[in-house]
């Protein structure tokens, strides 16, 4: 495993795990009177780092769920289905990209922070932003892995 794949899975499975400590101390806090306030914005942060992780890694491994009972019976359509497979999914991620990127613009000087903690929106659009990015640039690595021969 390559040091930045490293980094990533660690950094990934250390968000998923904070998320897990903030809403965990959050229900001992309730049940004892001493509630964390803040803690669902902390989890939203946490969740989106995670989550942005396994998108690339889930791009990249080519483990997005998807029909096989169909494509491991096609013989003579198998290599357009291989290339229509991860263009599509990364215009799924284009468009995706390009309604949040234009979110992210209209509401950029907009000085947006969460309530409780003044976690800023900017950052997190950021961040969901350049993982719609690298999935994309890796949907199409993988498309033009697959047609060579």
């Amino acid at each position: 495993m390559t040091l930045l794949r490293r980094i990533a899975v660690w950094t990934g499975g250390a968000a998923l795990l904070a998320a897990t400590a903030v809403d965990t101390l959050a229900v001992i806090g309730r049940n004892i009177g001493l509630p964390l306030v803040g803690s669902i914005e902390l989890v939203q942060a946490a969740v989106l780092v995670s989550g942005v992780f396994g998108l690339i890694f889930a791009t990249a491994g080519d483990d997005h769920a998807r029909v096989r009972i169909v494509t491991d019976r096609l013989s003579r359509g198998r290599a357009w289905v291989d290339v229509v497979g991860p263009l599509s999914m990364a215009l799924f991620f284009a468009a995706l990209l390009i309604g949040s990127g234009w979110l992210a613009a209209d509401l950029w000087h907009g000085h947006e922070r969460s309530e409780l903690l003044g976690v800023s929106w900017r950052a997190l659009r950021l961040i969901a932003n350049l993982g719609l990015a690298a999935c994309i640039v890796v949907a199409l690595a993988a498309m033009f892995r697959r047609r060579q021969p």
